[in-house]
């Protein structure tokens, strides 16, 4: 966790593109001379010019037809309702919908091809679904706006066995033909088909380059003699074993994805049948995932990727590898097995420090999977299939030696697949490309819970602390921020307005979660805690028996925590984006109503930090709102 976390910035280099100024506002599907000028046309125009009133001239320039003839169909469309027209004294007649709301209610799709930038105003599902296949959602204003970026890596991953199926698919989201961009994703598929890995018919790995030049340009420029023997050929090199995935980080990094193509071994059969109806999506991430076997699925916290997970075990019926953070994810995977799937209970086995049992499923913790001497347990078996829960730690020095092991598929699973470092890309190329649906698609469709976010300005709580921060310099000026005694006050206070709510309330720091369990009368739950005990408080969590739990970081991805009806941020702000998803999405569920409140500190950088960090919560179609809290609420809560 740093003090100053560095966040992308989402707005645009170049502020001078505009949709006429990049050639997209073409006129060919502008009526001709010989067809009448209809109102979807009108609309369009006005569209492109940027205003709901137009004069017949610059109609007529629009659409390339004379200003006599435009006027005589603006005319007609005034007799049928369609359009209404005012004098005015600057210009003998302008022209406008007759409803103005037409040209809001309408969806809009705007390409900026200089900037690879689609963005889209209130696009129906197919829309967006077709957006998806090739674009990144980058942003949404809350109102129906969306904007899409189009990244190497999208057209790489693209679900097409052709570019011209990609292309149908970019046609019918855009509505019509973009040729410039079109130009550069057609650029962008050809890398992606430069270079594969296969295995030789003696066994080994070869690197094989689409020809000659690509292969002495790219890769034998970037890779050296710890990646490769010696050249077999022009076009092939002799890979050394354990060196496929390096070669396919640096070769991804340099704009070129490797097509993974080897032969590796399935491992023994294992058939078993999911007990869990899957939904629409979550059919489309394992269809994905089985065509090209491997893949990252990518989905909010209750959006049930360890279920779609577990279909994807039922379709490649194999021997199976579950990699997780800690134990305590270990035993709980163990459970959803076997309460979830036909496998048997001699079937899976849990291998970390406390259990050491490998079986046909097994789940094992990423340190010891990545350890010289447990390691050579898990290279004897050869897996189906290995799963990376949690994958956005697989490029961390400790974790990515576990992704040495090799199997036929590759599967990870993530909330959110960003990291602080900018190493994400290297999630994709040890395990594979994200597969997902946009947040705000689930959302809308019911399937999770939007919960309303609202960032809370407290004042200090005490002279002391406040006089403290002002002479305190660099970290320790967070660390007074982030324990401001007068958020216990406003969580004191937060619970009581909501006393029928199961709630988790997050702490960075250990001392500010004893002060605070204490407050609320509750237990705190953290590292410290024995693993038989975290067991037994989440337990009665679930089970209703307890209503309100004080979490320290431990809860933010090392165990499966059950939902919540409000969440409560105490301490954190400074930490990653990936944080404030993961705790935000605790209370995410298909029930609606969940509440997450963040607190900071009023007057601070606590401010910025709570701002920055769900300002990637924001783009993902959560609504965050902001409210300054008054001392006399807190007071009152005392009372």
């Amino acid at each position: 966790m740093t003090d100053d976390p560095n966040v992308e910035s989402d707005v645009p280099n170049d502020e001078s593109d505009d949709p006429v100024g990049d050639g997209d506002a073409s006129t060919d599907d502008a009526d001709d001379a010989s067809d009448p000028l209809t109102l979807p046309t009108f609309h369009d125009v006005c569209q492109r010019e940027g205003r709901p009133v137009l004069t017949a001239g610059a109609v007529a320039r629009a659409v390339d037809r004379t200003q006599s003839a435009v006027h005589d169909d603006l005319e007609r469309l005034v007799e049928r309702g369609d359009l209404e027209c005012l004098s005015v004294s600057t210009d003998p007649v302008v022209w406008y919908p007759s409803e103005l709301e037409d040209l809001t209610d309408r969806e809009r799709v705007v390409v900026f091809p200089k900037r690879r930038e689609i963005v889209v105003d209130r696009p129906d599902q197919f829309t967006r679904a077709q957006l998806s296949q090739f674009a990144h959602l980058a942003d949404g204003n809350g109102d129906g706006g969306y904007r899409y970026v189009v990244r190497p890596e999208d057209v790489w991953q693209a679900p097409h066995d052709s570019f011209d199926a990609l292309a149908r698919t970019m046609r019918q989201a855009l509505g019509e033909r973009n040729e410039s961009l079109e130009a550069w994703v057609e650029s962008q598929w050809d890398r992606a088909r430069q270079f594969r890995l296969v295995t030789h018919p003696d066994g080994y790995t070869v690197l094989e380059g689409r020809s000659a030049e690509v292969m002495g340009n790219v890769a034998r420029q970037k890779l050296d003699e710890e990646h490769v023997h010696a050249p077999i050929s022009e076009t092939e090199d002799w890979v050394r074993d354990g060196a496929e995935a390096a070669i396919k980080r640096i070769l991804y990094e340099a704009g070129y994805p490797v097509q993974d193509q080897r032969d590796l071994e399935s491992g023994e059969d294992l058939p078993l049948e999911l007990r869990v109806r899957l939904r629409d999506y979550q059919r489309t991430w394992v269809d994905r995932f089985v065509e090209s076997g491997e893949g990252v699925f990518v989905g909010p916290p209750g959006s049930g990727k360890t279920i779609a997970a577990m279909a994807a075990m039922a379709a490649v019926e194999g021997e199976t590898l579950i990699l997780v953070p800690s134990r305590d994810l270990a035993r709980q995977w163990n459970e959803e097995l076997l309460a979830h799937t036909s496998l048997e209970p001699d079937q899976v086995g849990q291998y970390h420090g406390g259990r050491k049992e490998v079986r046909p499923v097994t789940v094992a913790t990423y340190q010891i999977a990545g350890m010289d001497r447990h390691r050579s347990l898990f290279d004897d078996r050869r897996w189906g299939l290995v799963i990376f829960d949690e994958c956005q730690h697989v490029p961390s020095d400790v974790y990515r030696r576990s992704t040495h092991l090799q199997s036929r598929h590759r599967l990870g699973l993530s909330a959110s697949p960003i990291r602080e470092d900018d190493r994400q890309t290297e999630i994709f190329t040890l395990v594979g490309p994200p597969i997902g649906t946009d947040w705000e698609a689930l959302f809308e469709a019911g399937f999770v819970a939007e919960p309303e976010l609202e960032i809370r300005y407290v004042p200090w709580g005490d002279e002391e602390q406040a006089n403290a921060y002002g002479s305190a310099e660099g970290r320790e000026k967070y660390q007074i921020a982030a324990q401001n005694r007068g958020k216990v006050d406003d969580a004191r206070y937060l619970l009581s307005a909501h006393p029928a709510s199961k709630a988790l309330v997050f702490v960075d720091y250990l001392q500010q979660g004893r002060e605070l369990a204490d407050a609320l009368d509750t237990a705190f739950l953290s590292g410290e805690t024995p693993h038989h005990e975290r067991r037994r408080l989440l337990d009665e969590f679930r089970r209703d028996e307890r209503d309100l739990l004080v979490i320290s970081r431990v809860g933010d991805e090392g165990i499966d925590l059950p939902t919540a009806d409000l969440a409560i941020i105490a301490s954190g702000l400074g930490g990653s984006r990936r944080q404030g998803t993961q705790r935000a999405g605790r209370t995410m569920r298909p029930a609606g109503g969940a509440l997450v409140y963040v607190l900071a500190t009023r007057g601070t950088r606590e401010e910025e930090f709570a701002r920055r960090q769900l300002q990637h919560l924001g783009r993902k179609g959560m609504t965050v709102r902001e409210n300054v809290v008054d001392r006399d609420e807190q007071d009152g809560a005392r009372d």
